[in-house]
């Protein structure tokens, strides 16, 4: 297909705006709980600071998401989420109080998490628009990742930790002048979100297996990315492989997005991600019995046909599952199943999990919820086989 003269800067734009995107990512991830130790808070009182993010995001995330869908603009809501950054941005770098910043950082995080799924759900519209895949665009998001975790990291370290927030900040204000450039592509559905056409969605069979397998999965993932840092320290790994075990991850995905953004379509969804999962299961089993840092920093290179399958072809079954008038809203769940609610559940439990039973342990519950996200994925792709033959 011969792209239109637009097509170029509307797809670039968006794909600087990935980029820039996840450098708020690698910050909030990695190097938030370093910035509020700087600051002299407690262990407890990090613990508390991190954990309320996912509680928000379940909450934040419908709430834009439904907006998007409402008034069928993603470029709008989206300048007002990252406006939002900014400007709680520059507070939260003026706040010292554990309480002053507990406020701003549950504010921060009612604009932060929402801005991943819309910028999906832009990256979906504007691809199908020119005929090109979803992963053309969201590749740029792991190859921001992975420069991001290796400058923040640099720049941190010659200046300081009480620099990361004014990074945030910096980032948010970039990234919102990229906003002011990308534009809302047509849904393909001239009709408006209603409530009661959501409802009949998720209750839908289909819908309803593929996010429980998505929420297992999702555990298995969590667990292992929540405290992989603490295995690493464990073990006696550097803070500095640490960080290169990290960007190991990140890059990884980058071959694997390119060759499904040329080949994906090919193959059907529900086999691609259950060979994803039978990946996570494998995965964490090596997990559980790996005694060295280099074992582990090897294992996560898996992240390319774990996450890099699961999360592209995930997209791609979402996209023919929820209609194009509920897509942002559809991507928002998916968002709360494998981000949110498995956040919440999966740093409880495998915190008690490691606490009492011990890292082997830990990695083999998490290898267990994989593995039953295989069974579940498996058995709904013998009913479709099943069904066809018939």
């Amino acid at each position: 297909m011969k792209l239109s003269h637009n097509a170029r800067p509307d797809q670039n734009w968006l794909r600087a705006l990935m980029f820039t995107i996840f450098g708020s990512t690698v910050l909030v991830v990695s190097y938030f709980q370093l910035y509020f130790s700087h600051l002299g808070f407690s262990r407890a009182e990090i613990g508390y600071l991190y954990g309320i993010g996912p509680l928000i995001s379940v909450f934040s995330n419908m709430f834009w998401s439904m907006a998007s869908d409402r008034y069928q603009t993603v470029r709008k809501v989206m300048i007002i989420l990252l406006g939002g950054q900014l400007i709680t941005g520059i507070m939260l770098a003026n706040a010292t109080t554990f309480g002053q910043v507990f406020v701003l950082v549950t504010l921060f995080y009612f604009f932060y998490y929402p801005v991943y799924p819309l910028s999906d759900t832009m990256a979906i519209t504007t691809a199908s628009k020119y005929g090109r895949n979803f992963t053309s665009i969201r590749v740029f998001g792991s190859i921001g990742y992975a420069f991001f975790a290796l400058s923040i990291g640099y720049f941190l370290g010659s200046f300081g930790p009480g620099w990361t927030i004014w990074v945030c900040v910096g980032l948010a204000a970039t990234t919102l002048l990229i906003s002011f450039q990308l534009k809302d592509q047509p849904s393909g559905s001239s009709s408006k979100m209603d409530l009661s056409g959501l409802w009949a969605i998720l209750k839908r069979r289909d819908v309803l297996t593929f996010f429980g397998c998505v929420f297992l999965l999702a555990m298995g993932h969590r667990m292992n990315e929540a405290f992989l840092t603490i295995t690493l320290k464990e073990l006696g790994a550097s803070e500095g492989l640490i960080g290169w075990s990290l960007l190991i991850s990140s890059v990884s995905e980058i071959p694997i997005f390119l060759l499904l953004s040329k080949y994906g379509n090919r193959y059907k969804e529900l086999p691609l991600i259950a060979f994803a999962a039978l990946m996570y299961t494998v995965r964490l089993l090596l997990m559980s019995i790996s005694d060295t840092p280099a074992a582990v920093v090897a294992i996560q290179t898996m992240h390319s046909v774990t996450f890099g399958i699961f999360y592209v072809t995930a997209v791609r079954y979402i996209i023919r599952l929820v209609p194009d008038s509920y897509r942002a809203t559809g991507m928002a769940l998916f968002t709360i199943v494998w981000s949110s609610a498995s956040g919440l559940l999966s740093g409880t439990l495998g915190g008690l999990i490691l606490e009492h039973a011990g890292r082997q342990t830990f990695y083999l519950t998490a290898m267990a919820f994989s593995l039953a996200a295989l069974i579940g994925v498996g058995l709904k792709l013998w009913s479709s086989m099943t069904h066809r033959a018939s």
